[in-house]
């Protein structure tokens, strides 16, 4: 017999990014959700996440949007409601998505094969595992830009810990 259930690991792991996406400051409800988003039980709303524990596959999903609620600037994910803004500050934001949910879940000590499952990302998640686990970080260049995590060099300079340490969870810009 399993010690938990798939059931209640995907419990488990929802409470668990909740609890630290309203920490840092994102807005979270709960709420049933009958039409589609972009993924399953996830939407943005009102510059925050909805979420619909029934529908979500994958609870590694929530990090991924929460990250790209906390990677745009106030004025933008205040505005948010239904989908994410198609502007050149999200195209960028997608790369910084990608680091802000690797460092999320490094710094909640889960494995980062829950936020990049072998079901998303076009095929290239263990991709993008190799690629941080080696250390070639990208969206990093403007998670600096947004003063939010720093480069070894960087980090050095204003006395910070390098990435994965995030010096700020929220674009504040």
């Amino acid at each position: 017999m399993q010690a938990t259930s798939i059931a209640e690991e995907k419990e488990r792991l929802i409470t668990l990014l909740v609890n630290f996406l309203q920490e840092i400051g994102l807005t979270i409800r709960f709420a049933a959700e009958e039409e589609p988003g972009f993924l399953p039980g996830i939407h943005i709303r009102n510059g925050g996440l909805s979420i619909d524990p029934e529908r979500i596959l994958y609870p590694g999903d929530i990090l991924h949007e929460a990250g790209h609620l906390a990677t745009l600037p106030h004025s933008i994910r205040c505005e948010l409601d239904g989908k994410l803004p198609d502007t050149d500050t999200h195209r960028s934001a997608e790369l910084m998505t990608l680091a802000w949910s690797y460092a999320a879940a490094l710094h909640l000590k889960i494995p980062a094969s829950v936020v990049f499952h072998e079901h998303g990302y076009k095929g290239g998640s263990q991709n993008l595992i190799d690629n941080f686990e080696q250390g070639r970080v990208i969206g990093l260049p403007m998670l600096q830009y947004y003063e939010m995590a720093y480069d070894e060099q960087n980090a050095k300079r204003l006395g910070v810990r390098p990435f994965p340490y995030m010096v700020s969870w929220i674009c504040l810009k």
